[in-house]
């Protein structure tokens, strides 16, 4: 017997129905491949936050040169933070007779044996977040054992002044 033409169009239509669909995971995966390669380029920005104490009032700067990526020096009313974690108390480094203080000295030339920054002429950056208050001898002491390390390129962290709308 002979099928009509009905009869074989809903026969087609039934089996297209039973077949699953199936997906293309390459194209997917190229799509997941850039969007992690452009994350990853994109991730590194060119700010960089330092962690600051309440107790640390920066000195105002209009300063506009932005500091690289480096090390961070912390000088709190206490304690000298070497990328946050307490080093030496302030209050031993100010009866420190001397320039180079050696607890810190070593605690910088172990960061500096584990950085993966390439030294440059300059010296390795470090950027020193001081209270505007703190003694000139105190920073003295400070820099000339980061200077000693092989931290020569020293920025100090400060604040914008803050714009005056006309």
């Amino acid at each position: 017997m002979k099928t009509s033409a009905k009869a074989k169009r809903l026969q087609r239509h039934q089996r297209r129905g039973k077949s699953q669909g199936k997906l293309n995971l390459v194209s997917l995966m190229d799509i997941f491949t850039i969007l992690v390669f452009f994350l990853m380029v994109n991730s590194s920005s060119d700010v960089q936050v330092l962690n600051q104490d309440n107790s640390v009032k920066l000195p105002v700067s209009n300063a506009d040169k932005v500091p690289k990526n480096a090390l961070a020096l912390a000088v709190t009313a206490e304690d000298i933070l070497v990328g946050g974690r307490a080093i030496l108390k302030v209050d031993q480094l100010n009866a420190f007779e001397g320039d180079v203080e050696p607890q810190l000295k070593a605690e910088l030339d172990y960061q500096s044996s584990k950085s993966n920054v390439a030294p440059s002429p300059l010296g390795l950056p470090i950027i020193i977040l001081a209270d505007r208050e703190l003694p000139y001898e105190l920073l003295k002491k400070i820099m000339s054992t980061c200077v000693d390390s092989g931290y020569a390129s020293i920025s100090l962290a400060v604040n914008k002044p803050e714009q005056k709308e006309v």
